[in-house]
């Protein structure tokens, strides 16, 4: 400013305490982005789902004026612990808990309406008003029950054990949209055109797949839906890009993971829609200028469920308590969650896709036993080191790899409680730091145990 300025002789000059504070400023540490505020923040899985990200959207969503669903459907699972009660959320968008937060579920969401109903219902039981915080795009597609009876025909009728899904309609549902057969949540508001869809759908199925199902039944079903869902449907693409323009902020809140991705994972032992940050712009409507931060939640080791290869998975004592002591169950389906080392390839490969400004680090604490923890730094086929963010795109391709390890050392105390990043034992530090030098990422968050407040934060601005 013009006062800042001193004038010796007609010649204007910086004291040197403002050029100090001002090399100061030049030579400070970036801050690191948390998502804690920013106008668009988009919360991602870097692994195989099930990392904790709605810990994260829980936190945030008290920040922002919207959370969005942009994908899936119920095979989704976040499980919020609040005041001691725990709330398994598929469909919902974690910002349900707090009042002042309106929730879309967008347009690239797949909707099976009992199920949203059901989880409504858990709400109302605890006294939570939902009443014009919940609003479904006219575009989004309704999954039926007889999604899911097929889903299950699919994969029984795979060999080997099948793909591993929850067999809760999402691929028979997103193939009826890809073919243009689905029936959309806005065909809702028009009762001729559902009488004349929805039998169509079935009997398309019943054909294929030579099933009994009542149609009459599910028809009525869907009027009745229909009449309690009418003030909840909107044109979420022109109500989120309004908002954005009229300075409201949103927190994306996607829901499986980069390995999964329909395109970008393990083929085909992957989910059936886009998980990584382009599926924001499609299953919301937001160009991607719009979205000034993506914060990717990594667990400090690796889960996966169901099928496929996995790298780093441990098939021993450690592996089993990693299970025990992390509660590594499916939200969604309760099925035992295979256990493995963090394996650092994935986690460079998601950042490759998505770009994240920050790490969140969940169940750190779950590693507390450990007198040492092994990191996976590499993948080798055939003796020769694959290029940093490289990941091999077949199923065949992705089995030769062998892991390279670091052993670390484990800190074996208690660090639920710890709420500064400075108060971690020093090897608990060093492992966030190793993790920050492997990825050429920043961690923003630290999960430190499964409670709302055992989440450390590195952003000042928290």
């Amino acid at each position: 400013t013009q006062s800042t300025w001193g004038i010796v002789k007609g010649h204007a000059y910086l004291p040197l305490s403002v050029m100090l504070r001002g090399l100061a400023a030049l030579t400070k540490s970036p801050q690191i982005k948390s998502g804690a505020e920013a106008r668009v923040c988009a919360v991602l899985g870097s692994q195989w789902g099930d990392e904790g990200k709605g810990k994260l959207v829980d936190i945030l969503a008290q920040r922002y004026d919207i959370c969005a669903r942009f994908n899936g459907g119920a095979n989704a699972g976040h499980t919020l612990v609040v005041n001691g009660k725990k709330y398994a959320f598929h469909l919902l968008p974690c910002g349900m808990l707090y009042p002042n937060v309106k929730n879309i579920i967008g347009n690239g969401v797949v909707v099976h309406v009992p199920t949203m109903f059901e989880e409504l219902e858990q709400l109302h039981k605890d006294n939570i008003d939902t009443t014009g915080r919940l609003l479904i795009s006219n575009r989004a597609h309704l999954l039926f029950d007889v999604h899911m009876i097929v889903d299950g025909m699919q994969e029984k009728a795979l060999p080997s054990g099948g793909l591993g899904t929850t067999k809760r309609g999402i691929g028979p549902c997103y193939s009826t949209k890809a073919t243009r057969s689905g029936i959309r949540v806005g065909d809702l508001l028009h009762p001729e055109k559902l009488e004349r869809l929805l039998p169509r759908l079935i009997e398309n199925y019943r054909r294929q797949f030579d099933i009994s199902f009542d149609t009459k039944a599910e028809l009525e079903k869907y009027k009745f839906y229909a009449e309690k869902l009418k003030p909840m449907i909107i044109d979420s693409v022109h109500y989120v890009n309004h908002a954005i323009n009229s300075g409201k902020t949103v927190l994306a809140e996607g829901a499986n993971a980069a390995m999964l991705d329909l395109d970008f994972g393990t083929y085909p032992f992957v989910t059936s829609s886009p998980t990584t940050i382009g599926g924001i712009c499609t299953g919301l409507g937001i160009a991607p200028s719009k979205i000034d931060c993506a914060v990717g939640v990594v667990k400090a080791y690796t889960t996966r469920v169901g099928e496929g290869p996995f790298p780093t998975e441990l098939n021993d004592e450690t592996g089993q308590s990693l299970r025990k002591i992390g509660h590594e169950f499916g939200a969604t389906t309760g099925r035992p969650r295979r256990c493995g080392w963090l394996d650092i390839p994935v986690v460079r490969y998601a950042h490759l896709i998505n770009n994240f400004d920050s790490i969140n680090i969940t169940k750190l604490d779950v590693l507390s036993h450990l007198p040492e923890i092994q990191i996976g730094v590499a993948y080798t086929i055939n003796g020769q080191v694959l290029p940093e963010g490289y990941m091999p795109s077949t199923i065949e391709e992705l089995s030769q790899v062998k892991v390279q390890y670091e052993t670390v050392k484990g800190w074996q105390c208690d660090i639920s409680q710890v709420k500064k990043f400075d108060d971690l034992p020093a090897a608990a530090k060093s492992y966030i730091k190793r993790i920050e030098e492997l990825t050429n990422c920043p961690v923003s968050w630290i999960g430190t145990g499964p409670a709302r407040n055992e989440m450390l934060s590195r952003d000042s601005a928290v």
